[in-house]
């Protein structure tokens, strides 16, 4: 064999070698093309498409700090040392002091929704942590301040068109829009607070709404006598149903250019009585906006009637108010608010926002609870996303 023919020996078993080798070779598969978080315009700022849904989400929420002086602090706190000869069981003149109330809340905020046959899906919750200071009372006049951590659902709602299913607040409140634009806007107060209910709303597209629903109703506690502000109405008994007949609360509402009127009537199926809401709403300008809103309710306190639909003190109750909006940063708040128990609020405030997202909301307010007079003074801190 000469070297020639090695040669070509050689070169052809190479060949022979990368042919079977080439047909062993791995195929690489293409990557699938990545699905990139699609922005949802339909329903506003903020929402984006679920993957792999046609489901908008928007997340939100914010932080508040909010301190209370005065009406709105903690009051008759029990000075230390006498404290704590209470503490080793003997029983002393109280001494009593007066401190800050402070809460701290982060809020969460879900909001999902998609179009459908029967029109908007939607489905919202927010959820409150809470770390505030508390008064635990040792007898009618004392107490001591501590600290306490809690959570609590605010809202869990779900809407389809005009169905609403919900623990929310009550119709009887969010049918005439609360109260003021102050923070401290239920001296007297305008609501049951928050329960149960479905609802169904009719919406003629024209400005006129109106909305038919039944709610369980729950223990109503005005959140002004917890903090010891004087004043704050009437405590009605258990306004949770006691039988399979639910409270029936209607309302409507008609919107325009100028303003809005709105109304919304309750029956009380636990005291069988009937309490009612009137509002009017006045956009004077740009920059001021007024309204006033009266209450009545058919219980008689005085004969010892309630309702869970009267929260505020006596027959009946009233409240008005406005907002002066000087630029796009600073506006002025003032509200007033009087009932047929003679209480009487006036309460003014501030809103900077510093920048988009934070605002600070300093507020003072005077409260008469019937010739009970006392001076409160508070400042909130929130960074809302």
């Amino acid at each position: 064999m000469n070297i020639k023919s090695l040669l070509l020996g050689s070169a052809a078993a190479l060949v022979a070698v990368s042919g079977a080798r080439a047909a062993d070779a791995i195929v690489v598969a293409e990557p699938e093309p990545a699905e990139y978080v699609r922005i949802c315009d339909v329903y506003g700022a903020g929402f984006y498409y679920i993957p792999g849904t046609e489901t908008c989400l928007k997340v939100g929420g914010y932080l508040r700090y909010d301190i209370g002086v005065g009406a709105f602090g903690q009051q008759d706190v029990v000075d230390k040392e006498e404290f704590a000869e209470w503490d080793a069981g003997l029983r002393p003149d109280y001494g009593t002091h007066d401190t800050y109330s402070k809460l701290m809340r982060a809020q969460i905020n879900l909001d999902a929704r998609s179009e459908t046959e029967y029109g908007t899906l939607r489905a919202y919750m927010a959820i409150n942590f809470n770390h505030s200071t508390a008064r635990f009372a040792i007898n009618d006049d004392e107490g001591y301040t501590y600290t306490t951590n809690n959570w609590n659902i605010d809202h869990a709602i779900i809407q389809l068109g005009g169905l609403t299913i919900a623990y929310t607040y009550s119709l009887f409140e969010t049918l005439t829009d609360s109260a003021g634009t102050v923070v401290n806007d239920d001296i007297v107060a305008y609501s049951p607070g928050n329960t149960h209910l479905i609802a169904y709303t009719f919406d003629a597209g024209n400005g006129f709404s109106a909305t038919l629903g039944v709610e369980e109703g729950s223990t109503f506690v005005n959140p002004n006598t917890v903090l010891g502000v004087v004043g704050g109405g009437s405590l009605p008994a258990d306004g949770a149903l006691d039988s399979y007949v639910p409270h029936v609360v209607a309302g409507a509402s008609f919107t325009q250019g100028w303003g809005k009127i709105s109304g919304v009537v309750a029956y009380d199926s636990v005291w069988e009585e009937v309490s009612g809401k009137v509002r009017v709403d006045v956009n004077v300008n740009d920059a001021l906006t007024l309204w006033v809103m009266g209450g009545y309710t058919s219980a008689d306190w005085k004969k010892g009637e309630d309702s869970y639909y009267a929260p505020w003190g006596g027959d009946w109750a009233v409240w008005g108010g406005g907002q002066y909006r000087f630029n796009e940063k600073v506006a002025l708040d003032v509200q007033l608010s009087y009932d047929d128990s003679e209480t009487f609020g006036a309460v003014v405030g501030a809103r900077y926002d510093i920048v988009p997202g934070f605002v600070i909301r300093p507020e003072v307010a005077y409260i008469d609870n019937d010739g009970d007079d006392d001076w409160g003074g508070y400042i909130r801190f929130q960074r809302s996303f």
